[in-house]
């Protein structure tokens, strides 16, 4: 078995990392918005892509850059990255994506020392539970939740019965990803996964992302620019990298609410199935014992709190 399948097997996620690949990258992130939650967040979807990481067929464009069978990419491609958007634009284009436009849009960006962002994310600093909760503004959360179950019951309720996932825990993990779908990031999964190629940091795992994404904008005909992501390229508000939109959200409009609320639990439901108990698919939609713990933590203190509001 190659390392890729073994790696698939036995860590497979979404985002970070989606998420969300943020407290790791599937991915935690959330979404760019709060300084303090994107960096634990996003860190969150830091775990994830390392876990999908060649996980998939990747290409690397480095590999492309001397070949002559791909047609060059225009001149109008320039700047301090020409060359090498040119060489990604050249692998791209043998597997039928004219990336040209793209990298001449207006909205495009190169995010200089994207790396530097993982490699600072809260999960890779040794912190304690309590710390972790902190930087997660966990307190924040748990007093927004009975709310959200509030708003959202009949489809939490219907999600629960549909995918045999508790209600509790996919508004945990929708709280975390997004506060709730209050924040959604402020990158662009393109401009990220691109720059991730730029700087050579994760390049086959971003590389893998990236063609995903362009799939998946294709299929529900979206203009890729409009999408909003954490640093790590994890969109909606459940965080989902790319390759996890493909395979498990449920439904065509990414801020939806309902969309989300079935996809969170549909992909859980897929590796509770592989690993028999909802708390380790938890850990499969964001590698880290820490996010684990967080959610698990937080569903129970919203069964409590809707208990003690029922019991009145």
């Amino acid at each position: 078995m190659n390392r890729a399948l073994q790696l698939f097997n036995t860590c497979i996620c979404h985002r970070l990392f989606g998420a969300p690949l943020v407290a790791s990258i599937l991915l935690l992130t959330a979404p760019g918005a709060n300084a303090a939650t994107a960096d634990a967040v996003d860190s969150n979807r830091t775990n994830r892509s390392e876990s999908m990481e060649a996980s998939f067929p990747i290409q690397d464009f480095r590999a492309f850059s001397h070949e002559n069978r791909f047609v060059t990419a225009p001149d109008t491609i320039d700047g301090k990255n020409a060359d090498a958007l040119r060489q990604i634009s050249n692998s791209f284009r043998e597997n039928g994506f004219d990336l040209t436009g793209h990298f001449t849009d207006s909205r495009f960006e190169v995010y200089d020392g994207i790396g530097n962002r993982f490699r600072g994310s809260a999960e890779r600093r040794t912190l304690s539970i309590q710390e972790y909760k902190g930087v997660l503004r966990y307190d924040d959360k748990k007093g927004l939740i009975r709310e959200f179950i509030l708003e959202h019951e009949t489809e939490l309720n219907r999600a629960e019965l549909e995918y045999g996932i508790p209600r509790y825990v996919i508004a945990a993990i929708l709280g975390i990803e997004s506060d709730y779908g209050q924040n959604i990031g402020r990158f662009n999964p393109f401009n990220a996964y691109v720059s991730m190629i730029v700087e050579d940091y994760r390049a086959p795992f971003a590389t893998a992302q990236l063609e995903e994404l362009l799939k998946f904008v294709e299929r529900n005909e979206i203009d890729v620019f409009d999408l909003k992501s954490s640093y790590a390229g994890a969109i909606s508000f459940a965080q989902f990298i790319p390759y996890s939109l493909n395979r498990w959200f449920v439904g065509d409009d990414v801020f939806d609410m309902t969309n989300n609320i079935h996809s969170v639990a549909n992909y859980l439901a897929h590796f509770k199935e592989i690993t028999g108990s909802v708390e380790e698919a938890v850990f499969r939609y964001n590698p880290s014992r820490m996010y684990t713990r967080a959610v698990m933590d937080l569903a129970e203190e919203a069964e409590r709190l809707m208990a003690t509001a029922d019991a009145r």
